[in-house]
């Protein structure tokens, strides 16, 4: 597998930061595979084996970095867009099909961009602009990204200005209702020497546990961790795993079928799997971050 190069911009905010930091160090600790290891793992996936699964997933999180980065100014923070590509991952890996000719990358892409869109939609739909202010934002994400690339850097409010021929203050309240950024260049929060970038090309990184512990853990550590998800999220991963009231104890190791959850909760079976992937994916975030 090709090496990927990650632009340096990401959204900003501090819980967001820390995560990032954290999520970007994991990655760096992931060995990348060669395409005859990527058409072993497909063989194994289709036979059931849920380790090379697990595999060809993480071999490929760089990638779904990149991709997110493109929608980095859609209204969702880059670690959401970022969390919902890994669940395109993990979808793409789970039907991908070598026999078919293709390289996993190139099938997956399409896993990916469609869980974020689908994210985008679900919850910036809401956000109504004036038909001018629309058309502009679009214009200035656009300028953004030609400017992070041609300064390395995120671009100063005048340097926007310029570029799209608007006063600043017009520009300003465009930028209301786009993720604030900051460079990958930017000191990280605990290590004021180093920057992000330093981070992805650190050797020397320890790998922090990748494991999930959350569905684990004592149901009172999954309950106060479940309570943080969305309310749909939350169900779905709660009848998956028969968690909390109306569950016996003996039947707390039996996952529901997609198709009947989705019977008894109006969705369906396919919607069912991607809501529960997602409140996994958050989940782990949640436990690798509840401590920082």
């Amino acid at each position: 597998m090709r090496q990927l190069t990650i632009v340096p911009s990401i959204t900003s905010g501090t819980q967001d930061s820390r995560s990032l930091e954290r999520y970007l160090s994991e990655l760096k600790q992931i060995p990348l595979i060669t395409a005859e290891e990527e058409l072993q793992l497909a063989r194994r996936i289709r036979a059931g084996d849920r380790l090379a699964l697990d595999e060809l997933v993480c071999a490929n999180l760089r990638f779904v970095v990149s991709i997110a980065k493109q929608y980095q100014y859609s209204g969702l923070p880059l670690i959401d867009l970022i969390s919902e590509g890994n669940i395109g991952l993990v979808l793409a890996a789970e039907r991908f099909d070598a026999t078919k000719g293709f390289k996993f990358i190139s099938y997956a892409v399409w896993w990916i961009r469609k869980l974020i869109l689908v994210a985008i939609r679900e919850q910036v739909a809401s956000i109504r602009l004036p038909i001018n202010k629309s058309r502009d934002r679009i214009r200035l994400l656009e300028v953004i990204r030609v400017l992070e690339q041609e300064l390395e850097r995120t671009p100063t409010v005048l340097e926007l200005s310029d570029r799209l021929e608007l006063p600043e203050p017009w520009v300003q309240e465009i930028m209301r209702y786009t993720p604030r950024c900051t460079s990958l260049y930017a000191p990280l929060a605990d290590e004021p020497d180093r920057d992000w970038l330093q981070v992805l090309a650190d050797n020397e990184v320890p790998a922090p546990d990748n494991e999930l512990t959350g569905i684990d853990a004592q149901r009172t550590e999954i309950k106060q961790l479940l309570a943080r998800l969305p309310r749909r999220e939350r169900e779905i991963v709660r009848r998956c795993f028969c968690i909390g009231e109306g569950y016996d104890e003996a039947d707390s190791s039996v996952e529901d079928a997609f198709d009947l959850i989705g019977q008894e909760v109006g969705l369906s079976g396919e919607r069912v799997r991607v809501l529960k992937h997602r409140g996994v994916l958050k989940l782990s975030l949640l436990v690798r971050n509840k401590d920082v």
